[in-house]
């Protein structure tokens, strides 16, 4: 299958303006993804609404397009770049892969393990998570859980803890229980990708802020694979400083 993984990249973040081109050890955040995006796939683009991210990726040779201010989410975004690629190289995907842009310490493995979901071949989405440790905060509502059916599809997302434990204190809930974080990363067929940049925010979505919501509510299935690689978002100045300091 011919794959393409797109890196959706804004300036204007609202907590970490100019995120994209923060350096780290003399590298930019957005080349960080690229290079590590590119030790798995042949094809890497940066998909961006901002001409200083688009000048950073092709100073150091890397693909960009230039995409519109307008969309609500990176998924959108990556469907525009993709028609874009394929119109400018002549060429057709099969898999689309998000890779977000704010991971700069992502690992290539978690990029295979994700792939390896598409050896099934009923598989429309793909998306990792990861089991909490019990020393883990199952309650903040800035990591995503999910909970999945015994075919490993995702059955909900929520930033709320998920499943609720009746009769049990919070406090013993995530002892020797599985609870999964969200991993924000994703793989499309095409044919599926196109039709969810089409669809409209849904309730729920909308509700929790969380756009794979979209996709559930209107009926696609979401395979979940589970790594056991940390990922670590960054969407604050504080949280790079902190991830800076425990390596």
């Amino acid at each position: 299958m011919k794959v393409i993984a797109i890196i959706p990249a804004r300036y204007g973040s609202t907590r970490f303006p100019g995120k994209p081109l923060t350096l780290i050890d003399g590298k930019s955040m957005i080349r960080r993804v690229y290079e590590r995006s590119s030790a798995v796939f042949e094809h890497v683009c940066v998909a961006t609404d901002d001409l200083r991210i688009f000048d950073e990726v092709k100073s150091f040779g890397g693909n960009a397009v230039m995409t519109s201010e307008k969309h609500h989410s990176g998924t959108d975004r990556c469907y525009e770049a993709l028609q874009i690629v394929e119109k400018k190289d002549s060429a057709k995907f099969e898999l689309i892969v998000n890779v977000q842009g704010d991971e700069p310490f992502i690992e290539p493995g978690q990029l295979l393990e994700l792939m390896n979901c598409f050896n099934d071949s009923g598989t429309q989405i793909a998306t990792l998570v990861k089991k909490f440790s019990p020393d883990e905060d199952i309650f903040t509502p800035n990591t995503p859980k999910v909970v999945v059916s015994k075919e490993m599809n995702a059955l909900y997302f929520s930033r709320s803890a998920i499943p609720f434990k009746r009769g049990i204190e919070k406090d013993k809930w995530n002892d020797g229980n599985t609870y999964y974080m969200h991993i924000g990363l994703y793989a499309f067929t095409r044919e599926v990708l196109e039709q969810i940049s089409k669809l409209e925010q849904s309730p729920l979505e909308i509700d929790e802020q969380l756009e794979q919501l979209r996709w559930l509510e209107n009926g696609y299935k979401i395979k979940v694979a589970v790594t056991q690689y940390q990922s670590f978002s960054i969407d604050t100045p504080n949280d790079l400083e902190i991830l800076l300091s425990k390596r």
